[in-house]
């Protein structure tokens, strides 16, 4: 069986929204999290979705 779909990582602003069973990076700022965002996407050969002002996931297609 072959993955091809998976979440990578989380980031997020809100430690009280940290999903469980990813990699997941705390934020101070929307801006800093829309970085750290950004350059993991590259890094993991991901996509970045945001799911709230507070929380995105990078996904691999």
């Amino acid at each position: 069986m072959m993955l091809e779909k998976f979440v990578l990582a989380a980031i997020t602003t809100n430690p009280k929204k940290m999903p469980s069973g990813t990699a997941v990076f705390h934020c101070d700022s929307k801006e800093e999290m829309e970085k750290v965002a950004a350059n993991l996407e590259a890094i993991l050969d991901g996509i970045a979705h945001a799911l709230t002002e507070e929380l995105y996931i990078i996904v691999k297609h």
